[in-house]
């Protein structure tokens, strides 16, 4: 046997048998006896064999591999998103390589490299915030490789997506907090070239307008990240009317803004009422607990994925989709009680 990795070339010289007998083997075909398979499965446990995905691609098989390019793997949305393409690639007899932008259009795009020089079956991507040009994600699909967005895409690209229903999901949260009674709601809002900081932004203005409450232009406010709250949210502090209501992008903003808060003085919600959006785990650890958004990221992954497989193993017969994953909005105790009957307001949208 080589040092090196065991190939079936090792394993047939040591059976004395043919590397194509031994392929046949390992695939269960029913020309090969029982034995030979009973030997060739207990060499391959006994060595450690495992297939070569890129030897496999090149002849002209599927790798059984996909890669997915993330934002920030450490993300909470993100990891749910993981949790559900594992769950599913995994039970379809895929594996998955993962590779993190960390917010960089040029990781991105060294990202799509790797994948394709990787020979992977099809590739996910959610965008960095960096992104404005896509031509590395054209690449993809002039090499005939399935590619799928999902939470954050590419609306330049005829591709499948999966995407959280952003505008209803920031609909109902500012809905909540005019429910409250909130009169002055500032929007910590998202990047302007996401599809989920326009969306977002879009549900805020839309649950404004249809309670025929004024829209202000110095609320809209681009912050999100926790270092943007530590150094917007004191300057809200000195406005006059100070604001009663924010709905922030993500959990992360809105904690921090109820940090920046509380550390001057201000009750949350007796003062000022913060909601957000993904509802992970930050937001059981704020005081008080905070209200937000539910993304269902687990979701989100199970269903880019199977978007992905079903393009891999059907190939060039479907047509591109979208998927739209509805939100929940999950109250805790960042806002006040509803004070305002809900049939006051409109539907959702």
């Amino acid at each position: 046997m080589n040092k090196g990795r065991v190939t079936i070339k090792d394993i047939a010289r040591e059976l004395g048998i043919s590397p194509s007998t031994v392929s046949k083997a390992l695939k269960g075909h029913p020309d090969i006896s029982r034995g030979t398979k009973k030997a060739v499965e207990e060499l391959v446990a006994r060595w450690g064999y495992r297939p070569d995905p890129i030897a496999l691609s090149l002849q002209g098989g599927l790798s059984k591999s996909i890669g997915v390019i993330v934002p920030e793997i450490v993300h909470y949305f993100f990891s749910t998103v993981i949790s559900g393409i594992e769950d599913l690639a995994y039970e379809s007899g895929y594996h998955v390589m993962f590779c993190q932008s960390n917010e960089s259009f040029g990781r991105e795009v060294r990202a799509v490299q790797t994948l394709l020089s990787s020979r992977v079956d099809g590739i996910l991507v959610s965008l960095s915030k960096e992104t404005r040009d896509f031509d590395h994600f054209r690449k993809i699909i002039d090499s005939g490789i399935p590619l799928v967005f999902f939470d954050r895409i590419c609306e330049e690209l005829d591709t499948d997506r999966v995407i959280v229903d952003d505008e209803a999901g920031a609909f109902e949260a500012v809905r909540h907090l005019i429910l409250t009674g909130c009169k002055n709601i500032v929007h910590l809002s998202g990047p302007p070239n996401l599809n989920i900081g326009k969306s977002r932004k879009s549900g805020y203005l839309k649950a404004l307008a249809e309670h025929n409450m004024e829209v202000k232009e110095e609320n809209i406010i681009m912050c999100d990240s926790s270092a943007d709250a530590d150094r917007i949210i004191p300057e809200l502090l000195t406005r006059d009317p100070r604001p009663d209501g924010i709905f922030a992008v993500n959990d992360l903003t809105a904690a921090e803004a109820m940090r920046v808060f509380k550390n001057h003085g201000f009750r949350v919600p007796d003062d000022i009422s913060i909601i957000g959006f993904t509802s992970g785990i930050i937001s059981d650890l704020t005081d008080p607990p905070l209200s937000s958004v539910e993304q269902h990221g687990y979701s989100v992954g199970m269903e880019a994925v199977r978007l992905l497989i079903d393009h891999i193993e059907r190939s060039n017969v479907l047509l591109p989709q979208t998927k739209i994953i509805r939100t929940e909005l999950v109250i805790k105790g960042s806002t006040k009680k509803q004070v305002l009957p809900v049939s006051s307001l409109p539907p959702a949208p």
